[in-house]
């Protein structure tokens, strides 16, 4: 019933940039997140969606208003893009009725999406799959999440004879660097409890997700020329090299942890023999975890440190989010709700922890206890991302037994 809707927004939102920016002191950080926000409200405003603005932080809120008297519930995704990889010119590929096989991308003709490197996709025979073309990401993390509360918002709208409960929209920028919630979002929102559209595979209802540290590294080295650079020299780069090959003796990285398990992850270098930049995230279930793998970024910091004490090695580490479980565990009413909305509609709800966060990570420190809810978007933040369009119509119809249950 939403399939057609769904694909056509999902095509539509993905053909625009909206990549996110961490360096940028802006907000939002990139100026191209407000074109889609632009394009949001102005379809909200012509579905009949009520109290439609954007916000000075660059978030689009809007209400449905309720047929009958009960919470108010807030719907979030995010507009934002992930930086880590080219999301400039995405050109979405539909596959129709996947037949078990490789999918193949016509940009990226070396490349394969297959069971074997993507263990959902074997399940989803009949069904059409959206991909990228194969040079940059898809975007379906988070533009499948905005699909999906478009399509419920313009059904709810068209059907004024179904009983839910008021709701607010609200699709805010920069989740992918750790911003997206502004302090006022919480205010602005004016909900009960809410749920994030951020999730994977069809089920999944998260309540539990990493906390998180970010960390930036700054060396500076002993600029010389090379060619008079005999005891002179310090440079910053071979200082960097240093502390990265500490790290990765002994260290949780991404590519070894699964599960629970923490890590310490550099994303980003940049620099010159003058001076270096690091960039890491750091991420555990439990703050003492956190607090740790700060405490050994900075231990290997100092040990480079005091090797060559000629250079300057500076670590900040600031705070990004935490767990959603210290607060969601003390009323798990969000969550149930949620579970028994997939059980009506015949699906098996499964709470796993997210090994990453979400906009509800902040949201429900903030007081507005916001768990998150399957999209069925995968392999994300690479070309290999992909989405099932009835993966997403059931993300619509769980929201529908959600929002107006009796």
């Amino acid at each position: 019933m939403f399939d057609c809707d769904l694909e056509e927004r999902l095509v539509r939102y993905a053909r625009m940039d909206t990549q996110s920016d961490a360096r940028s002191v802006t907000q939002p950080s990139t100026a191209v997140q407000l074109n889609l926000a632009r394009v949001l409200a102005e379809e909200l405003i012509a579905i009949g969606a009520t109290n439609v603005r954007i916000t000075e932080y660059g978030a689009v809120l809007a209400s449905i208003p309720g047929t009958i008297e009960g919470p108010v519930i807030g719907l979030l995704a995010h507009m934002d893009t992930a930086p880590q990889f080219n999301a400039i010119g995405v050109k979405p590929v539909v596959h129709r009725s996947y037949n078990g096989g490789d999918i193949t991308f016509p940009d990226a003709p070396e490349l394969r999406l297959s069971p074997q490197n993507s263990k959902h996709l074997g399940e989803k025979l009949g069904h059409d799959i959206i991909t990228a073309s194969g040079t940059t990401l898809l975007g379906a993390d988070d533009k499948a999440g905005i699909s999906i509360i478009m399509t419920l918002a313009q059904y709810l709208l068209a059907k004024k004879d179904i009983a839910h409960f008021g709701l607010r929209i609200a699709f805010t920028p920069d989740e992918e660097i750790g911003r997206g919630v502004d302090k006022r979002l919480p205010a602005d929102l004016g909900v009960d409890f809410a749920y994030t559209l951020d999730g994977g595979m069809v089920g999944e209802i998260e309540y539990e997700s990493f906390s998180a540290d970010g960390a930036v590294v700054r060396i500076t080295g002993v600029s010389v020329h090379s060619g008079y650079a005999k005891d002179k020299l310090v440079n910053a780069l071979h200082l960097a090299a240093k502390i990265i090959s500490a790290l990765s003796h002994d260290t949780p990285v991404p590519e070894i942890t699964e599960g629970r398990e923490g890590f310490v992850h550099c994303y980003e270098i940049r620099g010159t023999a003058a001076e270096a930049e690091l960039r890491f995230i750091l991420r555990d279930f439990e703050l003492d975890g956190l607090a740790a793998k700060g405490a050994l970024l900075r231990n290997v910091c100092d040990t480079v440190q005091a090797g060559e004490p000629r250079a300057v090695i500076s670590v900040e580490i600031n705070k990004q989010y935490r767990n959603m479980r210290y607060w969601l565990e003390k009323d798990m009413m969000p969550v149930d709700l949620a579970r028994k909305a997939c059980e009506a509609e015949g699906i098996v709800p499964v709470s796993t922890p997210i090994r990453g966060g979400t906009d509800g990570s902040r949201l429900t420190e903030m007081g507005v206890p916001t768990p998150n809810i399957f999209t069925g978007m995968q392999e994300i933040h690479g070309p290999l991302e992909w989405v099932s369009v009835q993966d997403m119509a059931a993300a619509v119809r769980v929201l529908l037994r959600l929002v107006g249950r009796d």
